[in-house]
């Protein structure tokens, strides 16, 4: 069965040197596939809803025989030999997430933008503008023009070390993991605009 690839990169879209996502987070498991398919049973296969690594792509897998998942397992998916996973469907919209789905992915962005803390605050250090009105920094919801310029002008004193550090040198700056999550979880529903941190 022919896959789909699921690949990823660094930069903005347009620059990205693309590379095959190998590992994917599991956010829900259907032991007998989806309730609304009226296939007869014996013809269901298990069901998988989990977001890539490093895409943060959604996907829908199909497990091997006999195998039994749960939320934030991580399973490989690359071409290697792969030890829960058959196959790769390809990926889902995030309205077809289960509810479950829905509610895990909020957790493991939360963590995702946790433990990938360089890469984020190197986008609060290098971030451009989008056009002549609008900045990139000004697509996280709940940050305005005026704590954007406090940031541009703050990044040339010296670049921001940590969320931490930003929190302590722009006042009131909002929770930074709480903005950036906020925003994947925006661009993963595929209806945004433009796109900071998620392959559409």
């Amino acid at each position: 069965m022919q896959e789909d690839k699921i690949t990823a990169g660094t930069g903005n879209p347009p620059q990205m040197q693309r590379r095959q996502e190998e590992y994917a987070i599991v956010l829900d498991f259907l032991p007998n596939g989806y309730p609304f398919d009226a296939r007869p049973m014996f013809r269901k296969t298990s069901v998988v809803q989990a977001v890539g690594k490093i895409t943060l792509a959604l996907l829908e897998l199909v497990p091997k025989k006999d195998i039994f998942l749960q939320p934030h397992d991580e399973v490989y998916i690359g071409d290697g030999k792969r030890d829960k996973i058959h196959h790769i469907v390809g990926r889902i919209k995030f309205e077809n997430l289960t509810a479950s789905a829905c509610k895990e992915l909020e957790f493991i962005v939360i963590e995702y933008v946790k433990k990938e803390e360089a890469k984020f605050v190197n986008f609060f250090n290098t971030s451009e503008p989008l056009t002549t009105r609008m900045h990139r920094l000004e697509l996280l919801s709940g940050l305005g023009k005026k704590k954007m310029w406090e940031i541009v002008e703050e990044r040339q004193v010296k670049p921001f070390k940590s969320f931490e550090d930003l929190r302590k040198r722009i006042p009131l700056m909002p929770d930074p993991v709480k903005l950036i999550a906020k925003r994947i979880m925006a661009e993963l529903t595929g209806k945004e605009k433009h796109y900071l941190f998620v392959q559409n």
